[in-house]
Parts: structure tokens; C-alpha cells; sequence
């Protein structure tokens, strides 16, 4: 891979930055190194690390692709691979939690069940093949739903095959999307973004519904 990358994305001043910001510096830094397995690279620590925005590297993958300066293709196929490699890292991590560490886990948490635990485990065994196909298209939530597919020892063939589906479908669209619009490939970043907030916004709401409801619960037990 050529240094034309950096020149390409965001042109470099001498002894300055692109202008990317420091996500995009390091993905362009990446695709110079190792060329479309650079930005596999950056999607594999984008799901262990999910501050790490896709929204960045996979348009910023496919611009660069559109300049001719990666292959569209391999493009697609390395961040896919970079994608299960980071899902079955986190269902690693899952397995050795297990069940039993996450009851006595859930015995320490203030305000937690270990019913809680159980209702969970029971959901996922109802929903879990979805919860990981579509769980791949929503940013934060495609990167824990790993681990209770881990937990719950879900097939790894089956955990594998969902998740190439749900990241093929992800990384084609944002990488495509980036590619089709050129010079305004952040425009992406913009759009998922928003989604984002809406499912921060959610969990959130989610989380203070639980505790409320959890809070209740033990004042009307000790009435």
C-alpha cells in the first residue's frame, strides 16, 4: 500500500495531521501499513473496543477504495474477518465467564437477581440467533452481544455464520456507502451517529427502568 492513502483521504501538511481526527489518522495509518487488512485490523479493535467508531473506518475504507488505492472487495471480505475475529474474542471471554461466575457476579451487584440472570438466560435461548444477526447492524450492542452467546455456549458454527451475515451486511453498506459518496464520505459518520444516540438513549432508559422497578420492588418488600 502506498502512502498516496494519506494524501488521498485528507491531505497531510508536513508535520501535521490529515484533519481526520485521531480515529481517522490511525485507520489511514493502518491502510498504509498493511493495505485492506489495515482496516480488518481497525474493525477487530472496533469490536473489543466499541468507542472505536465502524461509522469512521468502514466509509473511510470504502473513499479510499473509490480513489483506487484499495481493493473494494478485499475491502469488504477483511473487515468482515476482522469482525468475526472481535466476536468470537468477546464469546471467548463469555464461555470463561460462564453461568456460575455470573451468579455470583450477579449476588454482588446492588439491585440485581440472580433470577435476573436466568430470565436473561432463558430470553437469549428464545431469541439469541437474532439477537446476534441483528445485534451486528446496531452500534455498541453488536459488540456485547457476544458475550452472552458465549456464556450460553451458544454453536460456535452457528455464532460464526450469524455474525458474518449480520457484519457482511453492515460493513457492505457503510464501505459502499463511502465509496458512492466520495469527498463526503463523513456524511456516514453523521447518520450513524444519530443511531447510536438512540440506542445509547435506550439502553439508558432501560437500565433506569430496571432499577426503578428493582427499587420498588424491595421497598414494598420490606413494607
Amino acid at each position: 500500500m502506498s502512502a498516496g492513502v494519506s494524501v488521498s483521504v485528507g491531505t497531510r501538511e508536513s508535520g501535521g495531521g490529515s484533519g481526520l481526527g485521531a480515529v481517522g489518522d490511525w485507520v489511514v495509518g493502518l491502510m498504509e501499513t498493511f493495505g485492506a487488512a489495515g482496516a480488518g485490523l481497525a474493525v477487530f479493535a472496533e469490536n473489543l473496543f466499541p468507542p472505536i467508531p465502524s461509522e469512521v473506518i468502514l466509509p473511510l475504507a470504502g473513499f479510499t477504495a473509490s480513489r483506487g488505492e484499495l481493493d473494494l472487495v478485499a475491502a469488504i471480505v477483511f473487515t468482515t474477518l476482522g469482525s468475526l475475529l472481535g466476536a468470537f474474542t468477546l464469546y471467548g471471554l463469555g464461555a470463561w465467564l460462564g453461568r456460575d461466575r455470573m451468579r455470583r457476579l450477579a449476588r454482588r451487584i446492588p439491585l440485581v437477581d440472580v433470577q435476573d440472570v436466568d430470565r436473561t438466560e432463558d430470553w437469549f435461548t428464545r431469541h439469541g440467533s437474532k439477537a446476534i444477526f441483528f445485534g451486528r447492524l446496531v452500534p455498541i450492542f453488536r459488540s456485547f452481544i457476544s458475550i452472552p452467546a458465549g456464556i450460553e455456549r451458544m454453536p460456535l458454527l452457528k455464532f460464526g455464520l450469524l455474525t458474518v451475515a449480520g457484519s457482511l451486511i453492515w460493513n457492505t453498506t457503510l464501505i459502499l456507502a463511502g465509496y458512492f459518496l466520495g469527498e463526503q464520505w463523513h456524511v456516514v459518520e453523521e447518520y450513524a451517529g444519530i443511531l447510536q444516540w438512540v440506542v445509547i438513549a435506550a439502553v439508558v432508559a432501560a437500565v433506569a427502568w430496571f432499577a426503578f422497578s428493582r427499587i420498588r420492588k424491595h421497598r414494598a418488600g420490606v413494607r
